[in-house]
């Protein structure tokens, strides 16, 4: 590559900031390795704005200025944009912070279908990494009620809000009806012990990037800290190749934005976590598919949930305080129940789901529309269902080599269809949403049925067979030594709870077994051997990083770019 330059000597390079890059740096930063982090965005903006309508994600700067990725079948449209910044989508995510069950790890043969899925591990594996992750993301919650809470070894960080008003609603209506409500975990800091800002209980929280700095995202709550103990991030730093000589990647080239310089970045080991479409992107568009024995299973098995939310419309408000209510979940269904005769097996979960911010009605709605219904939005409030869906061959993600982005990666090209089993079980559980509604004193209703890809998982997937799972059961990337993945990527199977702390919790073991392999390999090298040859200097904090702790800093850089991390 003539115009471009060469940075050697890191331990680990980690490709995305989201949950799983964040929380892969995070083992490896405290094993005292050297880690560089890029990231194609920048930091998001704290402040006010992002109270106003044009903070909701979907409106913001961050979500990419570069071509979007193609939908063949199954978007909202024919294009779907993605969203690039330091901590990806966990800085407008919601905050519910969920493990999977421990049935979820062992999946029913209605879920797996024939698509030969299976995780190599189970839950116990897992548990000492969900409840690191808690402990990081100072999750609130309260043990003991959900009815498929999983085994939890540690108990939650703090104990959640008081139930608001449309919540003590939901939640009386549930009982009535046979169910059990329990409190849905966030990750949302609700103390005033250290020199944070508690939550305020704002309606902008859900889709929006916390104006105070009190919702516990990557951005937040773990990169600030890492940044100090010497991870280094490099931001508008977009991965467009992977090189690979004999079974390794022996360097990552990246452009950075805007100037467009190219340079290759060297690393013992690199991990992959862009997100669970930008990741296959990059595998795919740098040839690797070609390494791996799953090669046929690269991109494919695509699950995002099958999701809907049931408006409930009221005659009085529901909400009357108008403040944050995400914060009841409902299990009762998530196996199944004995009233739904189809589908057989899991169904998934229903969850609380705030009233929409009147101003981001009328900025949204069609012109005219917004002043006319802006009235009847406060007499509403919703539940959210998350149906589990299954794994198919035929979901996936491929590349365009004929249209190409001004980096020069091919264009993402997506095909997904929901099966009627998805389909069936998402129809069950808006059944019981919309009678845990009208019990609650809801007249009519309204179903937005979800298309985005926002809980995407699945396409570089984990797993015992070599010929069906690209990745081994520790994220390694088959056929190559030193390639790992830290996304939802690597999910086999999705369950139905929101991803992000099984992504979290992914990217921490992932990390962990990263630092032991080169633990051990320094051990066994001879003794008085050389290290590779660095080009490396610890460097002060970015000018443009929050403090640990702190709301994160308007950027000081260039915006021109935006980009994203993780699910």
């Amino acid at each position: 590559m003539g115009d471009g330059s060469t940075r050697e000597g890191w331990d680990v390079l980690v490709i995305g900031s989201g949950f799983g890059g964040a929380m892969a740096a995070h083992a490896a930063v405290s094993a005292g390795l050297r880690v560089l982090m890029v990231e194609r965005g920048g930091w998001v903006e704290r402040g006010p704005a992002n109270w106003e309508p044009e903070g909701v994600w979907e409106l913001t700067p961050y979500v990419a200025a570069a071509p979007p990725y193609r939908v063949l079948a199954g978007g909202d449209g024919e294009l779907v944009r993605p969203c690039h910044c330091v901590g990806g989508l966990s800085v407008f995510y919601g905050g519910v912070s969920l493990r999977l069950r421990e049935r979820d790890l062992d999946p029913d043969p209605a879920i797996v279908g024939d698509s030969r899925a299976a995780w190599p591990y189970r839950y116990a594996d897992l548990e000492p990494y969900y409840a690191r992750a808690e402990q990081i993301l100072g999750v609130a919650g309260e043990a003991g009620v959900d009815p498929t809470e999983p085994f939890r070894s540690t108990p939650y960080v703090r104990p959640p809000a008081p139930l608001a008003t449309a919540s003590r609603r939901i939640e009386h209506a549930a009982r009535s009806l046979g169910l059990t409500p329990f409190r849905l975990p966030l990750a949302i800091h609700y103390a005033d012990d250290d020199g944070r800002a508690p939550c305020v209980a704002c309606t902008t929280c859900d889709g929006f990037a916390c104006a105070i700095g009190a919702k516990n995202d990557v951005a937040t709550a773990v990169l600030p800290a890492l940044l100090a103990r010497g991870l280094v991030l490099e931001t508008h730093t977009a991965a467009v190749r992977l090189i690979a000589e004999h079974g390794r990647i022996t360097g990552v080239e990246c452009v950075r934005e805007p100037s467009g310089e190219r340079v290759i970045y060297n690393a013992r080991v690199v991990i992959l976590a862009a997100g669970a479409l930008a990741s296959p992107h990059l595998v795919l568009a740098s040839g690797l598919e070609r390494l791996n024995p799953a090669r046929d299973a690269v991109g494919r098995y695509l699950m995002r949930h099958c999701n809907a939310i049931v408006y409930g419309i009221f005659p009085r408000r529901p909400n009357p305080e108008r403040v944050f209510h995400k914060q009841l979940g409902i299990h009762d269904y998530y196996f199944g129940h004995p009233s739904v005769a189809q589908p057989q097996g899991p169904l998934g979960a229903i969850q609380q789901l705030s009233t929409p911010p009147l101003a981001l009605v009328r900025e949204r709605a069609p012109a005219g529309l917004g002043k006319l219904i802006a009235p009847a939005i406060e007499h509403l409030t919703g539940l959210l269902v998350i149906a589990a869906d299954q794994p198919r061959a035929e979901n996936h993600v491929t590349i365009d080599p004929d249209d190409r982005d001004r980096l020069g990666l091919p264009r993402l090209v997506i095909t997904h269809h929901y099966t009627e089993r998805d389909l069936a079980a998402r129809r069950a559980l808006i059944r019981v949403a919309r009678r845990i509604l009208w019990r609650a004193g809801a007249r009519w209703f309204y179903v937005h049925r979800i298309r985005t890809f926002s809980h995407a998982a699945g396409t570089l997937r984990i797993g015992v067979d070599p010929t069906t799972s690209p990745l081994d059961e520790w994220g390694r990337f088959r056929g190559l030594e030193n390639l790992y993945v830290a996304d939802a990527s690597f999910m086999p199977t999705s369950g139905a709870v929101n991803p992000s702390l099984t992504i979290a919790a992914h990217g921490l073991r992932c990390g962990e077994r990263v630092a032991q392999v080169l633990t051990a390999r320094a051990a066994q090298a001879p003794h008085g051997a050389q290290r590779p040859r660095v080009m490396w200097r610890r460097r002060p904090v970015r000018a443009d990083a929050p403090e640990p702790g702190a709301t994160p800093a308007r950027p000081t850089e260039p915006t021109q770019q935006t980009a994203q991390g993780d699910d």
